[in-house]
């Protein structure tokens, strides 16, 4: 039967997956206005379309009011059928939340209904229990009103790539996107001649050999003295380029050029509207294009003249590269960290999903996961700075987000007022 149940649910995430890739769940109209059904409630309802809950003769109709005002509790009073004065009704509500927190409302009389004592805060999602005494008798009600709700069995998550983390304090970092050249950093490129002009006798390496330091590239013999020569790297690294053959004769011209690929530097275009927020010691990553290779480091330099052709400024980062995986001549780009923040509260911005017309990541409290609307502040690529509407410390999910938020738009769970 487990085993029954695991496929059943595996199989709802597979088609849930399917149907938020095909229709596009960030997609304008994915969510429904708040307030909409997505399907007839399965409760009665009263004139005011709120929920009724009856007890013999005496019923209440639960509605919650936010035209204008931040959503509170308005409560409907009946007898036979009848509104009754709300001042004969002593009313309380509690509601407990996913986390077992419990949101307790006292209630006063407002004309012909009763109206609480706070707001109903978002999400609308609990479990509620409803006290009223009216002529000396009690009533008491209980229900469940879930919004944005939905369970994944554990193992289910893990093999759907379901990641959850806590919510935490976090370093706000705001970079700069700009665009590199690697090339050779100083000192690690070497450019041979021929000490005495001569013809070559022999050459020992080509282009893309590696040498060592004080290894023969070639051999020469001197025109004036008609003794041989080695001509040696005097650096370790690569032949980049080779100029000459057996046979030639070496004068003046270059004949090799051997550069150490360990040792790079990363050439910046800095546009002049941003150059006031970049400074030498701002740590930068860089990334290939193709998003294989990553690295950090920091701005070192900025070169004193601008790019004729682009009228930007060059700022230098040296890039160790020991696996010599970086080339020269690769166009890289880079996130130059001009601010950094610390914030007490953040989430990961790929976490963010829009449900209803919020903002909002999943909380997950066991195997169930729950829609938070969250206010923000200050958003990076990375993170996003978080005013109010999750609590420290909650785990919510960070990866694959999207599978929950289709999940719960499947279930049809409708808005409860």
């Amino acid at each position: 039967m487990k085993r029954t149940n695991k496929v059943t649910q595996m199989f709802k995430l597979l088609t849930v997956f399917a149907v938020a890739v095909l229709t596009g769940c960030d997609g304008p109209g994915s969510q429904p206005e708040h307030g909409d059904e997505h399907a007839e409630a399965d409760y009665k309802r009263g004139p005011n379309r709120g929920r009724l809950l009856e007890d013999g003769d005496f019923a209440v109709e639960i509605t919650i009011f936010e035209a204008g005002v931040p959503p509170q509790f308005r409560v409907f009073p009946y007898r036979d059928g009848q509104p009754v004065d709300a001042s004969e009704v002593d009313l309380s509500i509690e509601l407990e939340r996913l986390d077992g927190t419990v949101d307790p409302f006292a209630f006063a009389p407002t004309g012909t209904y009763l109206t609480g004592d706070g707001t109903v805060v978002e999400p609308h999602s609990f479990d509620v229990r409803v006290s009223a005494r009216t002529q000396g008798k009690s009533h008491n009600w209980s229900y469940a009103s879930y919004e944005g709700r939905t369970t994944i069995s554990t193992e289910i998550a893990h093999e759907s790539g379901i990641e959850v983390e806590p919510v935490g304090p976090i370093v706000l970092e705001e970079t700069l996107d700009v665009l590199g050249r690697v090339e050779l950093a100083p000192g690690a490129q070497a450019l041979l001649r021929a000490r005495y002009p001569g013809q070559v006798l022999a050459v020992d390496k080509t282009i893309g050999d590696s040498v060592q330091a004080g290894e023969r590239l070639a051999r020469i013999e001197s025109n004036d003295s008609l003794r041989a020569y080695d001509l040696v790297s005097p650096i370790d690294g690569v032949v980049l380029e080779r100029n000459t053959n057996v046979g030639d004769v070496a004068d003046k011209g270059v004949l090799f050029v051997i550069g150490d690929l360990t040792r790079l530097q990363v050439n910046f275009h800095v546009f002049p509207k941003d150059l006031h927020r970049v400074a030498i010691g701002q740590s930068v990553s860089i990334t290939s294009v193709d998003d294989r290779l990553t690295a950090t480091t920091q701005i070192e330099a900025f070169l004193p003249t601008k790019e004729p052709e682009t009228q930007t400024v060059i700022a230098r980062a040296l890039l160790s590269n020991p696996d010599k995986a970086w080339m020269p001549g690769m166009t890289v780009r880079g996130d130059i960290v001009v601010n950094k923040q610390e914030v007490p509260l953040a989430v990961r911005s790929e976490a963010l999903q829009r449900f209803r017309d919020f903002t909002v990541v999943f909380a997950k409290v066991g195997e169930t996961y729950e829609v938070r609307m969250l206010d923000l502040g200050r958003q990076t690529s990375q993170w996003t700075e978080v005013l109010g509407g999750i609590n420290p410390g909650q785990e919510y999910v960070t990866r694959n987000s999207f599978l929950i938020k289709a999940d719960i738009e499947k279930s049809g769970a409708s808005h409860d007022h």
